[in-house]
């Protein structure tokens, strides 16, 4: 899966001379948590944050009067308070590669651009987390196991076929970090089996069932 296929597009972008208060009132109507900022040539040149805009608006604890605090803001450019050095990425980036991206560099959202740095879409950690749910199945009925199996080739073929011998099917599989260099664990949801008997079968071909439970 590709980032192409989960991102948001068109994309919600504005402009470095948007005033604060502009900004402020998109986000909130639309319930952006940031919006890429482009130029006249849709070209990416920096992002905001929700959290850019909180910083900027004034504290509690200030002296100025309500209207000088608004008159303050509307003369403030979201071009002093985005971000100029972005991380992007492009419609054809592998979604975890994408995800790597936002966990190591702690961020909730990336511009997706393309080879010319126009703004073509949005992929957020919203995005990220219903491809994680979709892969392991999530709403779906069925028994759902936890394994710990040897690491190597041919692990999931044999996992397949003692599954299919029982007279399951496969719903979702996802592969987990390996725990050794031996072992690894694998969530995977089946239809079609008896918990007791695909439990048995299983660990007679060597795999340790962690957890199973009916959802």
């Amino acid at each position: 899966m590709l980032v192409r296929d989960k991102m948001s597009a068109p994309a919600q972008t504005i402009r470095p001379d948007t005033p604060f208060q502009d900004a402020v009132k998109l986000m909130r109507e639309h319930n952006y948590r940031r919006l890429p900022v482009v130029n006249d040539k849709n070209e990416l040149i920096g992002i905001v944050s929700e959290r850019d805009l909180l910083h900027a608006s004034p504290s509690p604890a200030t002296s100025l009067s309500i209207w000088e605090m608004n008159y303050l803001l509307w003369k403030l450019k979201i071009e002093e308070l985005m971000t100029r050095k972005v991380i992007s990425v492009s419609p054809d980036t592998p979604i975890e590669e994408a995800a790597h991206l936002m966990v190591s560099r702690k961020i909730g959202g990336l511009p997706v651009v393309d080879d010319g740095n126009h703004v073509v879409g949005v992929i957020t950690e919203t995005d990220i987390f219903q491809v994680f749910t979709e892969m392991l199945g999530s709403g779906e009925h069925g028994l759902r196991l936890t394994l710990k199996v040897p690491s190597g080739s041919g692990t999931l073929a044999k996992l397949s076929r003692v599954i299919m011998d029982q007279g399951g099917y496969i719903v979702s599989v996802g592969s987990l970090d390996r725990e050794s260099d031996t072992t690894r664990r694998v969530v995977v949801k089946v239809r079609g089996v008896a918990k007791d008997t695909l439990i048995g079968a299983l660990e007679e071909i060597g795999d340790r069932v962690v957890d199973a439970r009916e959802v």
